[in-house]
């Protein structure tokens, strides 16, 4: 009897990431949250103590229609959303980008590890902030001088479209910069920042002992 009353509850500490060494802005129930010295890239975990609003776990491709109908209403976009099946839970990866005032784009990457009546989500996000532009503009000038790259009276052909769907039309597009391939020429751009950080905290995310009572989210 005296086992039952010394189970650990779940909570926001069920679940931990390698410690970034910054300084917490945010710590209690709901959300731990760091901020680098320099105030350009915010880490936070959260708990919610609610079943998840995600439509699956399974489907990746409606998961996709879900977050990509989502996003493109706040004129936002898509640059990934993925699966992940090399932990022991369920992982859904996604990386949304966000039209900033007056100018900029935000990058958000998450890790959503939904449960049955519960779910932790970590967040990383980092703006645009010292360099605008500078990415999509040289990237334009290269694919643009090696041919890949054509315009016509309204610009680029073919810059902006959905990672998944190239009939998708709505919201913050993903541009031809933004493509993973061009990461290590600019390491210290925003959206090169979260895909590094969440790929580290996905890798170094440990699971509490009691995280293994709850039921799984099997939609």
């Amino acid at each position: 009897m005296l086992s039952l009353f010394n189970k650990k509850k779940v909570s926001i500490h069920s679940v931990s990431i390698p410690d970034p060494g910054w300084a917490k802005s945010k710590n209690d129930d709901s959300v731990i949250e760091w901020i680098n010295p320099e105030h350009t890239i915010v880490i936070s975990v959260h708990f919610f103590d609610a079943p998840p609003d995600i439509p699956t776990i399974k489907n990746i491709e409606l998961l996709r229609t879900f977050f990509r109908t989502r996003v493109s209403g706040s004129h936002g976009g898509l640059i990934e959303v993925e699966l992940s099946g090399s932990n022991p839970h369920p992982l859904v990866r996604t990386i949304f980008k966000f039209s900033q005032t007056p100018k900029g784009v935000l990058y958000l990457a998450s890790i959503t590890l939904p449960f049955k009546t519960c779910s932790f989500v970590l967040n990383v996000q980092a703006a645009e902030y010292n360099t605008i532009g500078m990415r999509e503009t040289l990237i334009a000038k290269k694919l643009v001088s090696n041919g890949t790259l054509v315009t016509d009276q309204n610009g680029y052909v073919g810059w902006t479209c959905d990672p998944y769907d190239n009939n998708f039309k709505n919201g913050l597009l993903m541009n031809k910069s933004e493509n993973k391939i061009y990461d290590n020429e600019f390491p210290n751009h925003a959206l090169t920042q979260v895909r590094d950080l969440i790929i580290q905290l996905e890798n170094g995310l440990e699971y509490g002992s009691e995280l293994e009572r709850l039921q799984p989210f099997e939609t």
